[in-house]
């Protein structure tokens, strides 16, 4: 679990989080969704410790973090995964070794070891056999999957993922969606998704956190979006006319 508390956070005169509170469970898809400006990055990176917020404090479980030192919270970024939004591969190196960077950063593991920990996560995102190839040599959808592994090769408690749809197909969005979603409820992490991918927070949203103008506008389930009558979670959600359509539709159980 993951706590933010009253959040604030301000750039020179401008305050782009006004007092956000809001907690991310273990187990779970929380997805931090909004428009531009909304405030979504900038609470992602206070979360998981790139920026400092003006006031407030962010709760690992029982850990204060706002208040560790900096050997303290180095602890706990190594229970952290990344998946970033352009999957942030190294060019130069392999998939094997993209995937290995944060072990032989981070760990004593032998060689075998190190080995055996990347052959188990290829597997999990189903990419065996790929150790050798370089990103270039593989898709986009396949980059996503290998950014997957090397944010879970560490066995993180908490994964972080940055627009991880970002320009993926439907369809390979939705595969990344189930890995995602799949590991996450396999390794019980807490996993946190910025997100403007509608089809995410319908397939995968067990809980949806909506920020507008850097207010916490609405918090629910994937089930309760349908129905639910804040304005703002409609106007954002459904914002094309085809949409509207298919949520009247479904509303007054008739056909488009």
């Amino acid at each position: 679990m993951i706590k933010a508390v009253n959040i604030r956070k301000s750039f020179d005169d401008t305050e782009v989080l006004k007092g956000i509170s809001v907690t991310f469970e273990k187990g779970k898809t929380n997805l931090i969704i909004g428009r531009s400006g909304a405030g979504k990055t900038v609470l992602l990176k206070i979360l998981v410790g790139l920026f400092e917020p003006t006031s407030g404090e962010i709760w690992y479980n029982d850990r204060n973090f706002s208040l560790l030192e900096k050997t303290e919270r180095r602890k706990i970024r190594m229970e952290v995964g990344m998946l970033f939004q352009g999957s942030a591969l190294f060019d130069s190196m392999t998939v094997e070794e993209n995937i290995r960077f944060p072990l032989d950063m981070f760990t004593s593991m032998t060689r075998k070891e190190k080995q055996d920990q990347v052959d188990y996560c290829l597997e999990r995102v189903e990419l065996v056999g790929a150790n050798k190839k370089y990103p270039s040599e593989v898709s986009g959808g396949m980059q996503k999957r290998v950014g997957i592994a090397r944010a879970i090769v560490l066995n993180p408690k908490y994964l972080f993922c940055d627009e991880p749809n970002s320009g993926l197909d439907p369809k390979t969005s939705l595969l990344i969606d189930e890995l995602i979603k799949r590991i996450t409820i396999e390794n019980q992490i807490t996993t946190i998704i910025n997100t403007h991918d509608m089809n995410s927070v319908m397939e995968i949203g067990d809980n949806i956190v909506l920020l507008y103008n850097g207010e916490l506008a609405w918090q629910g389930h994937k089930d309760e979006v349908l129905h639910n009558e804040n304005q703002l979670l409609q106007d954002f959600i459904f914002a094309s006319p085809f949409l509207q359509r298919l949520r009247n539709a479904a509303l007054h159980n008739t056909k488009l």
